[in-house]
């Protein structure tokens, strides 16, 4: 998209606290999944991916900038020989480390290594409460219960999971199942990412992408699961939810427990929306710095430029930053710094990530009013 020239833009001093850094070691993987970001995942494109010594020069300058959750994912991050080279390094910074993978590569032996190296925590993916539907979705029979084995050997070797389930049409009417299966695969958390049309995502769209109502009460019923469960549920590229955990907790009666904000011995949750360019960013495998692997606008390169200068003050960084350049219905709603809409989705569907979320049914009360 063109740069905006209607606003002057300041980097704050400092930059606001960095929590997670994804990285994206790799894009060579060994599913092909209907959803996913890239289709053009390859063994040649794999040869561009940053070699080792960029990657340890990426890791000592997020270092600099604070200490960020980092999550190593990919394509398939296992599937990177220098893996567990790249994860000591980061270890020795005192970076918290965790691993973004689809499971089907975990046994015992693997389970023991990544517990042994310190990864505090490693998701997989499961799109569907049984083997039917998550394997029709990665296209790969068997891979459901690869992913399942996969949570059990690391749950022995004493590493924390988290279940990533992607909510699409395929999967329609399973949410609480997949927590249940969560819950009795001995899980930490449940993460349910609302599918985003770039990529892959966009050629699916129209078979696989909710409207906005039916995201609605997708939504809400993320919300009744939160309050019902020990295990942390976090609805991700859904900033809705935030909007909508306000809204119920306000009508919540005399003892009933509003939806999980923190859970023990965890890091603080987020209690607002989008965290894209402000608290989040993500790196490719080519060392492009962009606000959320979903949002195609680079802010720089780290094989140019600093990892701390384009943190400090990449464009599109900074406009994220301010929720009064907010546009349409997201600039004029009373929950825009709760929420602030999918600003991926946004770029999707008009070119301008500062438009407002295009599925979103929540009409502002005020418009024209922008307080909460």
């Amino acid at each position: 998209m063109p740069p905006n020239t209607s606003h002057e833009l300041t980097p704050p001093v400092p930059p606001p606290p960095l929590r997670l850094v994804f990285w994206e070691t790799t894009v060579g993987c060994n599913l092909e999944c209907v959803h996913c970001r890239r289709l053009e995942v390859s063994t040649e494109l794999a040869r561009s991916d940053m070699t080792t010594q960029e990657g340890r020069r990426l890791i000592d300058q997020i270092a600099e900038v604070g200490r960020p959750i980092l999550v190593f994912s990919g394509g398939e991050p296992l599937m990177r020989p220098d893996l567990f080279e790249l994860a000591a390094h980061a270890k020795a910074h005192d970076l918290p480390i965790a691993l973004a993978s689809n499971g089907t590569l975990i046994g015992p032996a693997l389970a023991a290594r990544i517990a042994s190296t310190g990864f505090h925590r490693v998701s997989v993916s499961l799109d569907g409460a049984d083997a039917e539907t998550h394997d029709r979705f990665r296209r790969q029979e068997g891979s459901f219960d690869a992913a399942t084995a996969a949570l059990r050997s690391l749950g022995a070797a004493g590493v924390a999971t988290q279940i990533n389930c992607t909510i699409a049409r395929h999967n329609e009417g399973q949410l609480a199942a997949v927590l249940k299966l969560g819950e009795s695969l001995g899980v930490t958390a449940v993460h349910y990412f609302l599918l985003v049309p770039v990529g892959c995502g966009e050629q699916i769209a129209d078979d696989q992408m909710l409207s906005a109502g039916q995201i609605e009460a997708r939504l809400v019923e993320l919300y009744e699961l939160a309050r019902e469960t020990a295990l942390e549920i976090k609805a991700t590229c859904a900033p809705h939810y935030y909007r909508i955990a306000r809204q119920r907790d306000a009508r919540r009666g005399p003892g009933e427990p509003p939806a999980q904000t923190r859970v023990p011995g965890q890091r603080p949750r987020s209690t607002k929306g989008c965290l894209a360019g402000s608290a989040v960013c993500f790196v490719s495998h080519q060392g492009e710095v962009f606000p959320c692997g979903y949002l195609p606008v680079s802010a720089g390169s780290v094989r140019r430029e600093s990892f701390a200068d384009i943190w400090r003050g990449g464009r599109v960084f900074l406009e994220l930053r301010r929720s009064d350049l907010l546009k349409g219905k997201c600039g004029a709603c009373e929950f825009r710094t709760v929420c602030s809409g999918c600003r991926a989705r946004a770029f999707y569907q008009y070119g301008d990530y500062l438009e407002e979320e295009p599925y979103c049914a929540y009409e502002p009360k005020r418009p024209g009013d922008a307080s909460r």
